[in-house]
């Protein structure tokens, strides 16, 4: 029964990475170039503004520092570092580089959440990065410095930002999509002088960018993240982890649907492979989750 419930919590959390799996694509199609500041801003505080005027509750307590630093790393550096990497790096070498998240997890996990490494959540790394690269990952492919480090840089982000979160957990009496607006507008605002001070605003903002823009707001952040931080009450964070991977296979079929980019042989290898990778951290345990209880006590004392 408890198997069941987590790999239906695991499969609905998916969704969010798959929503994400159309990021690269929509960056690289009808964002304005070379903006990772603006395009971080923009997809974060309006969906954070929202959620926020919507639940009309600010964080109290020590839960308005926790709240930043989540917001820094799980939205505004995880955004940022993000769409760097879109905008110097090609989707799938970007998406390669960022399948190192689930090591980071898994050894933050180990030493922050007492979970334990498991030889198939080793197994399931390895075959996972295989799986990116059959998948999506090119000989013509080019390194750029830059993306990488903004890539590997983001995925530690990102990771470190899940592991903190499971480990404060999402306060008693606060629904997820408050808690989502919090982080989203906290994120925002971290980013909000270095776009004004480095980047600064474009001169013109075009229909098609515009249309990026909304949809990354409203699927990008008010869905995805919603259904995210939903999930990570629920799926313990090396599963999380590898749902993240779902964005690349996602990322490829829109390419060959959208961009006529060729689907060989190799890459649904890649695709069955990583498909693979992800179900069997779903089906392994990392440990037994606490009691109804003594979570509800946990949550309260954060309050305070």
């Amino acid at each position: 029964m408890q198997n069941n419930r987590l790999l239906a919590d695991s499969a609905a959390t998916a969704f969010a990475p798959l929503i994400w799996g159309s990021t690269y694509i929509v960056t690289t199609e009808l964002l304005p170039p070379d903006r990772p500041l603006l395009a971080a801003v923009v997809r974060a505080m309006p969906a954070g503004l929202l959620l926020l005027l919507f639940g009309r509750i600010l964080p109290k307590g020590i839960w308005w520092w926790r709240a930043l630093v989540l917001g820094t790393l799980n939205i505004g550096t995880f955004f940022f570092l993000l769409f760097v990497s879109a905008y110097h790096l090609p989707g799938g070498v970007a998406a390669l580089v960022g399948s190192v998240q689930p090591v980071i997890m898994l050894v933050l996990a180990a030493l922050v959440l007492g979970d334990k490494i498991r030889l198939p959540h080793v197994l399931a790394c390895f075959a996972a990065t295989t799986g990116v690269a059959l998948l999506v990952l090119k000989a013509t492919a080019q390194l750029d410095l830059v993306g990488v480090l903004a890539a590997i840089g983001g995925a530690a982000s990102m990771a470190s930002g899940v592991v903190l979160t499971k480990r404060w957990r999402r306060p008693y009496g606060v629904d997820v999509l408050l808690f989502t607006g919090w982080q989203l507008t906290a994120g925002g605002l971290v980013l909000l002088p270095a776009l004004f001070l480095v980047e600064g605003l474009p001169g013109t903002i075009t229909g098609t960018n515009a249309l990026g823009f909304g949809y990354l707001i409203v699927f990008g952040s008010l869905l995805g993240y919603s259904i995210w931080f939903c999930g990570t009450d629920r799926v313990p964070a090396i599963a999380l982890s590898f749902l993240g991977f779902c964005s690349p296979i996602v990322a490829t079929i829109l390419g060959f649907v959208l961009l006529d980019e060729p689907l060989s042989p190799q890459q649904l290898l890649g695709a069955a492979i990583l498909i693979g990778a992800i179900v069997l951290v779903q089906l392994t345990p990392t440990r037994k989750p606490l009691p109804g209880p003594v979570r509800e006590r946990q949550r309260t004392a954060t309050m305070t």
